[in-house]
């Protein structure tokens, strides 16, 4: 039994594949050395193996272990800023380059999906939920952003009967249906992204974390009990690192965020309440998010816990968000609980980059990871390869330290979120 389990949720009791993945225990060598088996670690490593490289992936516990094992199962296109903000910073010509890079990543996981056959409960659609009317000019600026930048064909606003008709909550005025969004089962997604990597030839270590990293032409990657040289490293472990790169924490934070499953409801309720079986989230800035499973239990999300403690009572923290949306659930049992960890930037963009010649590296999603950890494994890939401009333009994104520095970034951040919970509530 590997020494760290996965996390006691929904998702791990349900998982397709429960085999347990061989220790580290040799000193091996390997084109590519990817530190982190979630899905920026598993999309290199596909994208790279598919391009002929040899790869060995170490993990220190298992497989979707952290973010990719845990999250709300939700395919979002775009990044956690949009396109529109991104523009601002790297001018209107690169702007044009992250705005064909946004709907990627949900492209590449519905392609492997397919490609490799993963049964991972997917499912197409999804919703933003407009709470007030703010909230729905936001909704309605969105969608001829996203179309500016091509995504045509894809969008629909919803008015206020038009929401109701896809979630039974009277919570909100209207909402944005992407019908290239969608959900899947989390875990299983990446269980079934391991599998294609094994059968590429790549190499998967669980319970093999990495104690030390030493640079130079050919890197050696150290576990406890054996070693990788490599000709690269990606450092793929995000908000898991726990200090092993120390140059790549300075400016990311962990934050925690929890999610309950409930009992399978039966086919009346569930269909009432999701009629069309998409995905919802909300457009608050510390939003909810939720959606039906395969076997009908209401997934429900939301809180952040900046720091990634562990709250001790979950449910007290997410019940009471879900019986706002949904109060007609107040009799339903809650069978799951837990928390993952994402790791946030200042500027709420993703930090890609390489430390000396061949260590490269992605991290900081800052919540909105299942499809850009997709996109950037691709884009390591290439720039493994020599084809460096998509990479290039995500590693010239600046930024910049959490004020008061690492003591202090956790209280700011609270302060930054409650005057942005404050704004929502309120609809300014």
């Amino acid at each position: 039994m590997t020494s760290v389990p996965h996390a006691a949720s929904y998702y791990a009791a349900s998982a397709n594949d429960k085999v347990e993945r061989a220790q580290l225990a040799d000193n091996i060598e390997s084109d590519v050395c990817i530190i982190g088996a979630g899905y920026t670690g598993l999309s290199t490593a596909i994208h790279l193996l598919e391009l002929g490289f040899s790869v060995t992936i170490l993990e220190a516990a298992r497989i979707g272990w952290g973010a990719s094992g845990r999250n709300g199962g939700q395919i979002v296109n775009s990044f956690s800023r949009d396109i529109d903000s991104i523009e601002k910073t790297v001018g209107v010509e690169n702007g044009k380059l992250f705005g064909e890079m946004a709907f990627e990543g949900s492209k590449i996981i519905k392609g492997l999906i397919n490609k490799y056959h993963i049964q991972c409960d997917l499912k197409d659609g999804g919703v933003f939920a407009a709470i007030n009317p703010k909230q729905m000019g936001h909704l309605e600026a969105q969608k001829s952003l996203w179309e500016k930048h091509g995504h045509m064909g894809h969008l629909e606003l919803l008015d206020g009967q038009g929401i109701r008709n896809v979630v039974d909550s009277e919570r909100y005025v209207g909402g944005l249906l992407d019908k290239s969004g969608g959900h899947i089962h989390p875990l299983n997604l990446a269980l079934g992204e391991a599998a294609a990597v094994e059968s590429l030839g790549g190499k998967i270590f669980e319970d093999s974390a990495v104690i030390r990293v030493d640079q130079g032409d050919n890197p050696l990657v150290h576990t406890a009990k054996g070693s990788v040289k490599a000709k690269f490293v990606v450092v793929a472990g995000n908000a898991y690192l726990n200090g092993l790169m120390p140059e790549l924490q300075a400016k990311s934070m962990p934050c925690g965020t929890q999610v309950l499953t409930t009992e399978p409801l039966s086919d009346e309720l569930a269909n009432s309440l999701l009629p069309q079986d998409y995905c919802v989230e909300d457009c608050n800035y510390l939003l909810d998010y939720f959606r039906l499973s395969g076997d009908k239990r209401l997934i429900y999300g939301g809180g952040v816990v900046y720091g990634a403690r562990d709250p001790a009572d979950i449910e007290a923290i997410i019940r009471p968000k879900m019986l706002e949306t949904f109060p007609q659930l107040k009799d339903v049992k809650i069978d799951y609980t837990w928390t993952g960890n994402f790791l946030l930037t200042l500027s709420r963009l993703p930090q890609v980059g390489r430390i000396g010649d061949n260590i490269y590296y992605s991290q900081g999603c800052s919540g909105h990871g299942v499809t850009y950890t997709h996109l950037a494994g691709k884009i390591l890939a290439e720039a493994i390869k020599g084809q460096a401009t998509r990479f290039d333009a995500f590693a010239s994104l600046p930024h910049y330290p959490f004020p008061g520095g690492h003591m202090f970034k956790v209280p700011f951040s609270a302060i930054g979120a409650w005057y942005y919970t404050m704004r929502d509530k309120f609809g300014r």
